[in-house]
């Protein structure tokens, strides 16, 4: 019985499961996890349910399917489903089972991290900010009262999850679930709680009995029978902590996350393709793309603090859900051609052959005769040409190659050869119209939402994430007599904040701004102050940019966020004024949200005024609004945000996110795939906005009349803001003339791999769905050079090189041509090694030729 017979087999095994008949099983051994007897190699990639929206899950998923993934792994969000006590949210983008009945209509499997702490750069971690005022409550230790609610949390969902079938062990498609979150470093720092409490979570998970293995990211002395994983850039060097557990990668990080200020990380596909390999190599059988596609932190949702809206994480799907190329394409070569060797790699571990003083060869055999090697050249900096098996190859630095039965190479991790894409903004065919605004008005703040009390108040204690901002209100009381008022010499007001960002009133006028960054929440301003004569009223509004998300130090929720002081008022003739414990009047947001002027239903609830003047839509604290119509067609859209400053913008009542548009700094150098990666490296977009372009999901939007509403904190020109569509406006391929031993080989699908070996190499053009090829900006068989982008020809060149590619390509959405001197007239240059080189351009709608 060959293998599709067994797959085909299993299938009707697990059907009969709604028969009654017999059920399917999840265990795991030393290699592998276990499906149903049979070990597997399994590649899994996260996609978060609530970083994009419903209509977008099937496409996403979809897509991961075709890029060779078996598993969708996605965390659970506590905060976004029980946002108060007992009361439960599983609707919209937090319809957990419709997400997973999604993956499990797509024939893949799910790994559920339940947690419940998640990190994730989400907010607070994923707990609910209520958990923090719970009397007694200490987190993630050995404290009763957090212990209850975690445990209440975690049955919740896993008694969700078997009301609905969705474990293998009930013929659904969850095979593992995950409890805790990278908790080892933590544990230590605990001491003797950290321990009983890893104990206890590990026992309380296994005891709901939900038919499938436990798993414990970064926890070496994770209990039995639950696993510990690994999470990192490279995971190689891990082995499990007993040798009858697999090894598994649940994170394998395929970028990196993004602070307002910071560069944009970029992580080079043969790098983590390298990485991906070598834990193959070394017995790995589980490996998890942390993130697949990352999505979008809508509403307050991002963390950190100081996280962008956009969590792209340079995955192989972006932001919107577009296939980025060529990091999709060339995992999706690697994911066949692990595939193709999986039998070998799981029936026994590696024998180690010393190639070189950098190379290796890390060879698997089964007793059935299968052979897989993987030939690895450490070296980051020189190619080597090893001999193995008799035979020679080249491996380029810094990679692997893996070779099917032990001679032909199926893969190299360095040698990319799938289409790259070119994604940019576009103009749409929307404008926007009509802009009105209404502004914060500072002497409102006195109403019957505040409260006044002795000293400075934590921010969350007071707000309770309700709302980004709160307000601090106090004044101060000059003589006519003060010096400064004669002399011109101006007091400093000087305040200390934990942060996240604060601005300074005085006297109803803006005095300044100061924020932090995610690594140095605190601010301090400090200032000279144009106080007068009489009463002189201060004004603090203090804002927060997502809630901590590391338990770096332990017991995060007691970090504070907010002004506490010292506030001090230097220059007056008494000396130094401490203004922290006289009275403070606070309010929780902004007036425009108390009103619910986001909605369609609220903003008909104050006045809203046109301005022409530019320095009256400059104000800062400003709400705007207009209407626009839904751009043409269906892909993505998103708000050019160029022109703004910092704030929260709203389409038809629902949050795209948070937006802020400073500068990013870091260290934007050249960057080479070769040598170990770390955040540090390969960082773009230095001196641009940090994040320019924000996500507007298209099923959010109506044909006509859609209300943007955004609140602007420092002062913006609104009428510059624009829709744009993101596609895809080119695609390049480059391509070897031949296939020889030491050369990548396409592997066109599973069954049919061993012939594709012997036919000629092709070059594969592709643009987005609902657009065609129009036009070939440059083709060229022989010796082309340059990169995508700027090709040119090089001194070998076959004449007939744009009329065949036209021939083939124009006008449709995919296209392939046979790379062989014959589809090209004559050979242009005989016995030097060509290449086909092509740029295409892709659009909308496309002229044909005749």
């Amino acid at each position: 019985m060959g293998p599709n017979s067994i797959s085909f087999y299993l299938l009707i095994l697990c059907f009969a499961l709604f028969l009654g008949l017999i059920q399917c099983s999840v265990t795991y051994d030393r290699k592998a996890i276990v499906i149903d007897g049979q070990r597997r190699i399994l590649i899994s990639g996260s996609i978060h349910y609530p970083r994009s929206t419903p209509e977008m899950w099937e496409d996403l998923i979809m897509k991961a399917k075709e890029g060779g993934l078996d598993v969708i792994q996605t965390y659970v969000f506590w905060n976004v489903h029980e946002p108060t006590p007992g009361n439960y949210n599983f609707e919209g983008r937090y319809d957990l089972v419709r997400f997973l009945k999604t993956v499990q209509k797509a024939g893949l499997y799910a790994h559920l991290r339940i947690g419940p702490y998640v990190c994730a750069e989400w907010n607070f971690g994923g707990f609910p900010v209520w958990l923090k005022f719970v009397p007694g409550i200490s987190f993630r230790t050995n404290n009763e009262p957090f212990k209850v609610a975690m445990r209440g949390f975690t049955q919740k969902i896993v008694n969700l999850m078997k009301s609905q079938n969705l474990y293998q062990s009930q013929g659904g498609p969850i095979i593992l679930s995950q409890i805790e979150n990278e908790y080892g470093p933590q544990a230590k720092r605990y001491g003797g709680d950290g321990e009983e409490y890893v104990s206890w979570a590990a026992k309380m998970a296994v005891g709901l009995d939900t038919g499938v293995p436990w798993v414990m990211c970064k926890q070496d002395d994770a209990p039995d029978p639950v696993i510990n994983t690994c999470n990192g850039f490279y995971c190689d060097n891990f082995s499990p902590n007993r040798p009858y557990k697999p090894t598994l990668w649940t994170e394998a990080w395929s970028g990196w996350f993004t602070e307002f200020g910071g560069p944009i990380h970029k992580r080079p596909v043969q790098d983590l393709a390298l990485a991906v390999s070598r834990f193959i190599q070394k017995g790995g059988s589980f490996i998890n793309y942390y993130m697949y596609h990352g999505g979008t932190n809508f509403g307050r949702s991002g963390g950190g603090p100081f996280i962008t809206t956009s969590y792209d994480y340079d995955a192989p799907l972006d932001e919107y859900g577009l296939i980025r190329q060529p990091k999709y394409g060339h995992l999706k070569e690697l994911h066949k051609a692990i595939k193709l060797c999986e039998r070998a790699l799981v029936a026994a571990d590696p024998t180690i052959t010393t190639l070189g003083v950098n190379q290796e060869a890390h060879v698997f055999s089964s007793k059935a005769g299968d052979c897989t090697a993987f030939l690895s050249n450490s070296d980051s900096k020189s190619a080597a040409r090893v001999v193995y098996n008799g035979m020679h190859y080249n491996l380029p630095p810094w990679s692997i190659s893996i070779l099917y039965n032990c001679r032909t190479i199926v893969f190299n991790t360095a040698k990319v050869g799938v289409q790259k894409s070119k994604i940019e903004m576009l103009p749409s065919n929307a404008g926007i119209f009509s802009w009105e605004t209404y502004n914060e008005e500072l002497s409102s703040i006195d109403g019957g939402s505040t409260f006044t009390t002795f000293g400075l108040l934590e921010q969350i204690n007071v707000t309770r994430d309700t709302s980004d901002y709160l307000w601090y209100l106090t004044s101060v009381e000059i003589h006519s007599s003060e010096s400064f008022l004669h002399s011109g010499e101006l007091p400093t007001l000087v305040v200390e904040s934990t942060g996240h960002a604060l601005h300074v009133f005085i006297n109803g006028q803006p005095s300044g701004f100061v924020f932090g960054t995610r690594k140095n929440r605190r601010v301090m301003f400090s200032g000279k102050v144009n106080f007068h004569a009489g009463t002189n009223r201060v004004a603090l509004l203090s804002v927060a940019v997502g809630l901590p998300v590391k338990n770096i130090g332990g017991h995060f929720e007691t970090w504070n966020t907010g002004v506490l002081g010292p506030v001090t008022l230097n220059g007056l003739d008494q000396g130094k004024l401490d203004l922290s414990l006289q009275k403070w009047t606070y309010q929780v947001g902004m007036k425009g949200e108390a009103m619910n002027l986001v909605s369609p239903n609220g903003i008909s609830s104050v006045d809203w005024t046109q301005h022409s003047l530019r320095e009256e839509i400059l104000q800062p604290l400003t709400w705007h609004k207009a209407y626009f119509n839904a751009p043409e067609g269906d892909v993505p859209v998103a708000l050019d945000m160029e022109s703004m400053g910092k704030g929260q913008v709203w389409i038809n009542g629902q949050s795209i996110g948070r937006y802020w548009t400073t500068v990013a700094t870091g260290n934007c150098e050249p960057c080479s795939y070769s040598g170990k990666f770390r955040s540090t490296k390969c960082q773009n977009g230095c001196g641009h906005a940090t994040q320019r372009w924000y996500h507007v999901p298209r099923s959010w939007l109506k044909p006509t009349q859609n209300l943007l509403v955004l609140f602007e904190e420092l002062g913006g020109d609104p009428t510059r803001i624009s829709l744009v569509r993101r596609s895809t406006t080119s695609v390049c391929a480059d391509v070897t003339e031949y296939r020889s031993n030491n050369k990548y080989a396409h592997i066109e699908s599973y069954e049919e791999t061993t012939k594709e070996f012997g036919k000629e190499p092709k070059i594969h053009l592709q643009c987005s769905p609902g657009q065609y090829i129009s036009s070939i900006k440059f083709a060229s068989f022989g010796t082309p050079l340059g990169t995508c982008g700027s090709f040119k020809q090089g001194t070998c060149h076959a004449p007939t090189s744009n009329t065949t590619i036209e021939k083939n390509c124009i006008g449709k959405q995919r296209c392939s041509v046979n790379i062989s001197n014959g589809n090209f007239g004559q050979d242009p240059c005989p016995n030097v090694l060509k290449r086909l080189t092509v740029e295409a351009i892709c659009a909308t709608q496309v002229n044909l030729r005749d």
